[in-house]
C-alpha cells in the first residue's frame, strides 16, 4: 500500500516505537516524533521535497541500520512511502520510501517510447508475413495451385523462421536488442520489397524470398523481450509486453484490411513494396532515438534512470562467461520442467496463431463464400480485439503481483484464459452458420488468446534472465515446427476430407491440453540451470 506525501505538511509519529502514518500501517522508526514539509508552493513542493525535524534531514532512519533517502532523487516524480505489514517483526525492514511514476510520466517516459518503437516493428512483422495470406488467392487462381501447395508456399516464410530463433536469441543475449533488431527488420523489409520480382522470375525465387522474410523476423520477439527486461521493472513488464504484443496483433489488422486495397490500386504486389519501404523509414528512428539500455540512452532522465535501476531484479544480470563467447547451456536449459513448460505452450501458441493467421481469409472465402475484401475484414476483426485484451491482460498481471499474487499463480491464471478461451471458443467456431458469429467466436477465441503472452511469453524472463534470448529462440524453433505441421496440415487435411471442422477441432483439443500441461510444470521463480538435476 501507498501513502502520498506530496500534498501532506507533516507526518504526526504519535510514539516512538509504532507511529502511524496517514492509516492503520504501523511504520517502526528512530526517534523523529514530528516530520515536516516546508510550506513551499505546490509547483515546488513537487519539484524538491525537504522533510524538517527542526533542521533539513535528508533520511528517515528505520530500525537497524536501513535508511531511506527522501531528498534529492525526485524530480518531477511523486513520493510515495510503502508501507509494510504491520505484523511483522521489529527485526525486519518495516518500510521503504519508492518512487512511484503516475500514468502520465509513465506514458512519456523514455522506455514507454522504446517499447512503441518495438511495437511498432512487430506490427510491420506481422505486416509483411500476412500479406501472403491475403495475396495466396488471386495467386492459387492465377496459377492453379491447389490448397495443399498453397499451404506450401505460405509455409516457406516459417522455414526460414525455423533457422533463425536459436542463433538470433544467442545474439540479443550478447549484442543487445538494438543492433539484431535493427538487422532484422532491415532484412525481412528488403527481402518484402523483393518479393514482387522474385514471384515474377521463378516459383523458386518467391520461396527463397518468403523464407528470407522468415529467417529475419526470427529474431524480433527475443530482441523485444531483450529490450522489456532491461529497460523495464519487473512491476511494469506485463504491461510493457501488452503494448509490444499490441503492435503485433496491429500488424495483422493492418495488413489484412490493408492489403485488398493496395491491391485494388497496385497490383496483386503492391502491399509488398509498400510495407518493404516502411521498414526502412522505422530503421531510421530506431537507430537515431533508441539504446539497447537506458544507461546508454543520451536523453533520459536521471529520476527515470535512477528508477529503472531501484526496480530492477536479476533480470538484467548477465553471464559474463557466456558473454565472451561460451556457448548456451542447451543440456542444462531443457534437462529443467520449466522450459518444457514454456516450449509446450510456445508451440501450441504458435501453431494456432499461424493456422489462424494463413488460413482465415481462405475459410471465409470457400465456407461462408464471401469475397476476398470481405473474408479479410472477417479475419482481420480478431486481430483488433487481441491488441485490445493484451493490454488488459498487462495491466491486470501488474496489478495482480503488486497487490501480492505470487508471479507463479499469475502466470499460470493468465495461461489458463489465454488457452482454455480459445480452445472453447474454437469449438464454437464449428458451430457457426454466418460469418458474422464465426467472426464473434473466432474474435473471442484471439482476443482471450492474448492473455497467454503474460504466462508464457513474459516467464521467460522470469525463469532464465540471463539466457532468455535464446531460451526465447529454443521456443520459437519449438514454435516454428509446430506451425508448419499446423499450416501445411490444414491444407492436406481439408483437401482430403473437404472440410476446416475437424482440423479446428483438434486445434481446440490441443490447446486444452497445453493448458493443462503449463499449470503442472511452469514457476515465476528463476530455475537453477547450474546442475542438471531435474
Amino acid at each position: 500500500m501507498y501513502y502520498s506525501l506530496s500534498s501532506q505538511s507533516s507526518i504526526d509519529f504519535r510514539n516512538r516505537k509504532t507511529p502511524k502514518i496517514h492509516g492503520d500501517r504501523a511504520v517502526l522508526t528512530s526517534y523523529l516524533p514530528t516530520v515536516r514539509f516546508p510550506s513551499l508552493p505546490d509547483r515546488d513542493r513537487r519539484k524538491k521535497l525537504l522533510l524538517c525535524s527542526g533542521r533539513g534531514v535528508g533520511a528517515l532512519r528505520f530500525d537497524g541500520n536501513n535508511s531511506v533517502d527522501l531528498c534529492g532523487v525526485i524530480q518531477r516524480h511523486r513520493l510515495r512511502v510503502s508501507c509494510s505489514d504491520s505484523r511483522r517483526t521489529p527485526g525486519e525492514t518495516s518500510a521503504e520510501v519508492t518512487v512511484q511514476p503516475d500514468f502520465s510520466e509513465f506514458i512519456t517516459s523514455e522506455r514507454v517510447k522504446v517499447v512503441a518503437m518495438l511495437a511498432l516493428a512487430l506490427a510491420l512483422c506481422n505486416a509483411d508475413r500476412v500479406v501472403m495470406s491475403v495475396a495466396i488467392v488471386p495467386l492459387s487462381l492465377s496459377r492453379g495451385w491447389s490448397k495443399s501447395f498453397s499451404g506450401i508456399v505460405q509455409s516457406s516464410f516459417l522455414w526460414g523462421y525455423l533457422i533463425s530463433p536459436i542463433a538470433g536469441g544467442t545474439l540479443v543475449d550478447r549484442y543487445g536488442g538494438k543492433v539484431v533488431m535493427a538487422w532484422g527488420v532491415a532484412l525481412w523489409s528488403l527481402a518484402t520489397f523483393l518479393t514482387p520480382w522474385a514471384a515474377d522470375t521463378s516459383l523458386l525465387a518467391l520461396l527463397a524470398a518468403r523464407a528470407m522474410v522468415g529467417v529475419a523476423e526470427g529474431v524480433a520477439l527475443p530482441c523485444m523481450n531483450n529490450m522489456v527486461a532491461r529497460w523495464f521493472p519487473p512491476t511494469e513488464r506485463s504491461r510493457a509486453v501488452g503494448i509490444a504484443m499490441a503492435g503485433f496483433q496491429l500488424g495483422n489488422v493492418v495488413g489484412l484490411m490493408l492489403s485488398p486495397i493496395l491491391m485494388s490500386q497496385g497490383g496483386i504486389y503492391g502491399p509488398f513494396v509498400i510495407f518493404g519501404l516502411s521498414g526502412f523509414l522505422w530503421l531510421l528512428v530506431w537507430l537515431s532515438a533508441t539504446s539497447s539500455a537506458p544507461d546508454r540512452h543520451p536523453q533520459i532522465t536521471k529520476s527515470e534512470l535512477e528508477y529503472i535501476k531501484q526496480k530492477q531484479q536479476t533480470s538484467t544480470r548477465v553471464n559474463k562467461q557466456y558473454i565472451t563467447g561460451g556457448i548456451p547451456p542447451f543440456g542444462r536449459l531443457l534437462s529443467k520442467m520449466p522450459t518444457w513448460a514454456v516450449i509446450v505452450a510456445n508451440s501450441m501458441h504458435s501453431w494456432g496463431f499461424f493456422v489462424i493467421l494463413s488460413w482465415m481469409p481462405i475459410y471465409f472465402n470457400s465456407v461462408y463464400h464471401v469475397n476476398l475484401k470481405q473474408a479479410a475484414w472477417f479475419s482481420a476483426v480478431p486481430w483488433s480485439m487481441m491488441a485490445f485484451t493484451g493490454y488488459i491482460a498487462g495491466f491486470w498481471s501488474d496489478l495482480l503481483i503488486r497487490r501480492g499474487t505470487s508471479i507463479t499463480l499469475t502466470r499460470k491464471i493468465m495461461q489458463s484464459i489465454g488457452f482454455i478461451g480459445p480452445g472453447i471458443s474454437l469449438i464454437g467456431l464449428t458451430t457457426a452458420k454466418q460469418p458474422l458469429v464465426a467472426s464473434a467466436w473466432l474474435s473471442l477465441a484471439v482476443g482471450l488468446k492474448s492473455f497467454s503472452h503474460l504466462g508464457f511469453l513474459i516467464n521467460l524472463q522470469e525463469i532464465a534472465p540471463e539466457y532468455s534470448g535464446v531460451l526465447h529462440g529454443m521456443c520459437l524453433t519449438a514454435g516454428t515446427l509446430a506451425a508448419i505441421v499446423g499450416t501445411v496440415g490444414t491444407g492436406f487435411f481439408v483437401e482430403r476430407l473437404g472440410s476446416f471442422q475437424g482440423f479446428i477441432l483438434l486445434t481446440a483439443i490441443l490447446y486444452l491440453l497445453s493448458a493443462l500441461f503449463y499449470n503442472i510444470y511452469a514457476t515465476g521463480e528463476r530455475v537453477d540451470f547450474d546442475t542438471t538435476a531435474a
